[in-house]
């Protein structure tokens, strides 16, 4: 609102106020409509109905939740909701998340989570979408999950990685810099060991202050911001529904939480684009398949370089690409300017590695082009880039995302790498 509000700007404050006081809610916070696929121990796969108005467009959609956020991180609300963008663009669209956390849980590592949970989402979402490959969309921790799972399980069926704001250089994440010196004072038998053993987990206030903590300057700031915004309805619905995420927090089972805390926190485990899992070592440059990265330009959990460290490490990937887009660790997913941002990046990432042709006239126009047998065609077709390459190279203009570093975003460093 202006320092003198006009008629209009009072008018719309008033009906905003009226609004809340009245329905108790601005935003429109209904969840898009899902059904239950599979459960397991700690996993639950969804798919989400789809719109009746949309053909359907390309290969699924896995969205993998981060480790005790809500998986309403991917639908906010109705509006900022990547699921909703997704469904209405009448792409096949599946969720895993994890369901609540308590002591019984306490037992539980990352290698559940990269050897279960992960790995059959992505084949139940392939099995459903009719034995298409599943494009995985993993958010903070979940996009790490994501690349593990993918570097260690190349055979699953998987048409590309996507992993939005997962930091791979905790060095370059300032929040944590006061907790790296006690690398040493507390591998697992110090207070912090015995504490998360002994409750089971990180409960979920303390989960929902540490993200509240990321985003201090605002939380301090909040008041002013109300005030100065109380005619913006879109400003205070997106407030309303990222206090509800916050709200929404679980807790961190007490293994994982111990895993994450020493291996990477602490540990730094993923800066050499390695990790020790069990009596494995899964190692990302393992990973074939095509790999987006996201990174926020003001994200304060996962700065750019903690995230753009991980490029180094896909020596192995078909093609690894780098974007910066707008907002902070969740604006850059579900944020206002997400709609033409992030979520246009994913469209067109997504449309490129999707064989949109269907699957019996795919084979024929392989083999007609190819002398090789069709059963290879099949196999093969999204393992030999040359014949995709050419047209997608040929194709970038100024206007395509990912083919102009100094076009989008304000930001030089958002490139295709390869291009």
């Amino acid at each position: 609102m202006d320092l003198i509000p006009t008629r209009d700007q009072v008018v719309s404050a008033a009906s905003n106020l009226a609004q809340q006081l009245v329905h108790g809610s601005i935003a429109d916070l209904r969840p898009m409509p899902r059904t239950l696929l599979e459960e397991g121990d700690q996993r639950q796969l969804y798919h989400y109905r789809p719109s009746a108005s949309a053909p359907r467009r390309g290969d699924p959609v896995l969205l993998v939740s981060p480790l005790a956020a809500p998986a309403i991180c991917f639908d906010l609300r109705r509006g900022c909701s990547l699921v909703e963008h997704l469904v209405e663009q009448g792409r096949p669209t599946y969720l895993v998340e994890y369901g609540d956390v308590d002591v019984r849980d306490r037992d539980l590592g990352l290698a559940h989570w990269v050897d279960e949970v992960v790995p059959r989402a992505v084949e139940a979402a392939s099995t459903h979408a009719g034995g298409r490959p599943v494009h995985v969309v993993g958010w903070s921790l979940g996009g790490i999950l994501a690349l593990l799972t993918a570097a260690d399980r190349p055979g699953l069926p998987i048409a590309s990685v996507t992993a939005a704001g997962s930091p791979t250089d905790i060095s370059q994440v300032p929040l944590v810099a006061p907790v790296r010196p006690m690398r040493g004072l507390d591998e697992g038998d110090g207070l912090i060991g015995r504490t998360y053993r002994a409750v089971g987990g990180v409960p979920v206030p303390l989960v929902r202050w540490a993200f509240q903590l990321s985003t201090f300057q605002k939380l301090v700031s909040r008041p002013l911001a109300i005030a100065a915004n109380l005619d913006d309805t879109e400003f205070l619905a997106q407030l309303e529904a990222v206090d509800r995420f916050t709200d929404d927090m679980t807790a961190y089972p007490g293994r994982t939480f111990g895993q994450v805390y020493h291996r990477f926190v602490t540990g730094n485990a993923l800066v050499g684009g390695a990790m020790q899992l069990g009596s494995r070592e899964i190692s990302l440059s393992a990973i074939t398949a095509p790999v987006l990265v996201l990174a926020g330009a003001t994200d304060t959990i996962a700065p750019v370089a903690a995230v753009r460290e991980v490029l180094q490490h896909l020596s192995g990937s078909l093609e690894p690409r780098f974007e910066i887009v707008p907002g902070g660790h969740l604006g850059m997913l579900t944020g206002r300017a997400a709609r033409t941002s992030t979520w246009a990046v994913l469209d067109e990432w997504i449309d490129e590695w999707s064989d949109v042709v269907p699957p019996k006239k795919a084979v024929r126009k392989r083999a007609a082009a190819t002398k090789a047998p069709a059963s290879k065609q099949a196999a093969t077709a999204r393992k030999t880039p040359a014949k995709k390459a050419a047209p997608r190279r040929k194709a970038a203009t100024q206007e395509s995302i990912g083919s102009n570093p100094t076009r989008r975003y304000g930001s030089g460093d958002s490139r295709a790498l390869g291009r």
